[in-house]
This record gives structure tokens, sequence and C-alpha cells, in this order.
């Protein structure tokens, strides 16, 4: 065992990687939340979403494509879950399982022959002598542009919800949106433009894994991330700068147990693989044992089907 490879800035600077297509994935989910839908299909638009990345990347080689076509794809997979949740008003929870068995079925169906394929590299931004500075310059100067975005997105979420009449809007109408319809506001407009958002962040998550974290497309690939940036949502208590948390939180264990196996420490590689998720569940239970805090936190009408009395 040899702790001394492990290199701190590259370890922090790599955990920053891995938590991009979570953090990503669990903003727009969050959005999707406070507007009041409840949609557990994001491991479905993520799978959905890395594949129209990678394939527009490959046929066109241009990466920028193949994330627009990547929120697209997100999009277009959220929408049909909003429609049928919001305009046929079938359950939330059912119809966002089996969004996410479509998503990974339809992945599967896109990804015949792109498997064992390299897509082009996602350039990294040039910030000149920013990335020379000592340690610093590995951490904060010398990554890609969707990690930057990604950072940014937090910011600008949190200006939103906080300060602008829209996101004041949106947070009535997932509070209580019988209250929202009867001041004048289009209820299932608003939640359909939430639930695209959300999509097309999951489906940019997606895609930064199949291009970026691991350039390559696999069956399943997302292996469980949609279902994390769902707990996450709820570790972060609907607010943004917890979810940057929580998001880099997951990404630091899943980077250092990657890196304890290559330092070769002495203990299975299943049980340090498995730490990222039972990390997760315990962070879970933990906020789970105070039931007053997590209702106060969560938007009122959370998962509640709306039918325009009027």
């Amino acid at each position: 065992m040899d702790l001394s490879a492990i290199n701190p800035a590259i370890l922090i600077a790599s955990l920053m990687i891995a938590a991009t297509p979570i953090l990503l994935a669990a903003l727009g989910e969050m959005v999707v939340e406070k507007a009041g839908v409840l949609n557990l299909g994001v491991e479905g638009m993520m799978i959905v979403g890395a594949i129209c990345g990678f394939a527009i990347t490959i046929e066109t080689g241009s990466p920028a494509l193949g994330f627009v076509a990547a929120a697209a794809g997100g999009a277009v997979l959220a929408l049909i879950f909003g429609v049928l949740t919001q305009i046929l008003l079938a359950n939330q929870v059912a119809t966002g399982l089996a969004l996410t068995l479509f998503g990974l079925g339809l992945s599967a169906l896109l990804g015949q022959g792109y498997t064992g394929l390299k897509p082009p590299a996602v350039p990294q931004l040039d910030l000149g002598t920013l990335s020379d500075i000592p340690v610093l310059g590995r951490i904060v100067f010398s990554h890609d542009i969707i990690v930057y975005m990604s950072i940014a997105l937090v910011v600008g979420l949190w200006a939103f919800l906080k300060y602008s009449r829209a996101g004041l809007v949106l947070r009535a109408v997932g509070e209580n949106h019988d209250a929202a319809h009867a001041l004048g506001y289009k209820v299932v407009r608003i939640r359909l433009m939430a639930i695209a958002f959300g999509g097309a962040c999951a489906g940019l998550g997606g895609a930064y894994l199949s291009l970026v974290r691991v350039p390559q497309w696999t069956n399943g690939m997302t292996a469980g991330a949609g279902w994390i940036a769902l707990a996450i949502v709820v570790f972060a208590s609907w607010k943004p700068a917890r979810v940057l948390l929580g998001a880099y939180l997951f990404g630091g264990v899943t980077v250092l147990q990657l890196n304890l196996q290559a330092a070769g420490v002495a203990i299975p590689a299943a049980y340090l693989s498995m730490s990222p998720y039972l990390i997760t569940i315990i962070v879970l239970v933990i906020i789970s044992a105070d039931r007053s805090r997590a209702a106060l936190n969560a938007p009122g009408s959370l998962g509640r089907v709306f039918h325009a009395s009027s």
C-alpha cells in the first residue's frame, strides 16, 4: 500500500469531473421538484442523453453538437413524462419509473454499433498562465467548459429562485398549485417548462459521462447516477449550494475509492466500489431521522396531481 502516490491536487480536480454529471442532473431535478413535480426518471434521461450526445459527436465530430443533442434528447424524454403526468394526470411515481426503464431500453437500442468507438476529445479551456499556478491551477483552472457551466448554473439557479419574479412564481406553483392557479398562473405550462429544463440538465449530465468522464459508450453506463442525483436533492433540502456540496461529496468518495484501489489498500475492491452508494444511503437515513425538518423544506405540492377546477 502506497498512499503517497495519491496527489491531493489531482484528487480534487478529479472529483470535480466525477461530480459534474450528478451535479447537472441533480440541479435539473431540483428545479422540477421546486415546481411541485416528482420525476423519478432521471436515470432514464441521463442514459438517453449519454447515447444521444455520444452518437451525434461520433457522426459529426463536434462535442458541442453532441451536448446540444444530449440536452434535446433528455428534454424530449422529460416532456413525454410531462404530458403523461400533467395533462393526462398519470401517477408521477409510476410514470417516472417507467421512464427510467424506457430510457435504458431505448439507449441500448440506439447504442448498437457505437460500442468500442472513441469520441473526439472535449477541449479544455485555455486560461493561460492561470493553469500554471501551483496546486490551484490544477484544481481550479484546468477543466472543460461544462465543469464551469455546472458551477455557474448553481449560482444562476440560486439567484433565479431567490430574486427573480419567474423564480418566485415557480416556487409558488410548487408550494401550492391551487393558490397559484387562483392567482392566474399557468400551472401546467410552468411545470412543463421546469420538466423540460430538468430533462435537458439530465441529458447534459449523461453526455458528460459518455464524452468526458468515461469517453466511450457502454450499456447502462450511468450505473445509478440518476438515483444518486435524486437522493442529493433531498440531502440538499432543495437548495442549489447544498446540491453542489452533495454532488462533490459523492464525487469525492467515488474518486477516493478508485485511488485507494490503485494504491493497493487491503480492502476488497467490491467494498470500495459500493462505498459511494453506501455513504449516500447513510446520509439519507440521517436526514430522514428528522422528518419535520424534511417536511418543512420540501415543496408543499410535491408529487400532488393538479387538476384545474376552473
